[in-house]
């Protein structure tokens, strides 16, 4: 039974939040490596996953790593390069103990993430699907976070009031396009801190 508050349905994005955010460790560790700025390297990775359409699906994989040793001159394969980001997705503990008492409240759980088919195999590898009720990721989606119809087309498909969700992400442009439309956003700078201020607005500190 959900405790006494407004909100039903409570909306994570993934890394920075649910998992470390391996994406952009990733890369800039791949920049140290090859003798490149770790900053740069990771503003170009960015710019190609969103620039190529990668992060919604419309190419593959080895499209994108075939775009990134053009623009960054790394000779590498793509097997070397995906690890590198990877297995530096680990799911944060604290934050997935959180989940499973939230879920047992009754609170329905969701990821929104812009991710692409690392989100499926980071799954395989940690199995964290099974505390959400849906999973919504950009590469299935054909939608991503930087337009701020993802957030209308996800509550509609959940059948979801804005006024009752509440949206998790470290990307405060992401949390200002979801709050665009209704959605009560959370800026997260570290897990125990936006669990705090999530338990504090649901009214489930204990």
């Amino acid at each position: 039974m959900l405790p006494m508050t407004s909100y039903t349905t409570i909306l994570f994005d993934f890394g920075g939040v649910i998992a470390a955010e391996g994406f952009h460790s990733g890369l800039e560790a791949i920049g140290r490596e090859h003798g490149l700025d770790p900053a740069e390297t990771f503003r170009l990775g960015k710019e190609i996953v969103y620039g190529s359409g990668f992060v919604v699906g419309a190419v593959n994989e080895s499209f994108y790593w075939d775009e990134f040793r053009r623009r960054t001159g790394i000779s590498t394969t793509d097997e070397r390069l995906r690890r590198q980001i990877l297995e530096r997705f680990v799911p944060f503990p604290e934050m997935l103990a959180a989940l499973d008492r939230l879920r047992g409240m009754g609170f329905t759980l969701v990821i929104a993430s812009d991710q692409t088919n690392w989100l499926d195999e980071l799954d395989e590898r940690h199995h964290f699907f099974a505390l959400f009720h849906r999973v919504f990721n950009s590469y299935h989606l054909g939608l991503s976070k930087q337009d701020s119809r993802y957030f209308s087309k996800v509550l509609v498909e959940l059948d979801c009031r804005p006024q009752a969700a509440v949206f998790l992400d470290d990307n405060r442009g992401n949390i200002e396009r979801a709050e665009s439309q209704g959605i009560r956003g959370i800026l997260v700078k570290d897990p125990a801190g936006a669990l705090a201020e999530l338990e504090q607005l649901l009214g489930t500190e204990h």
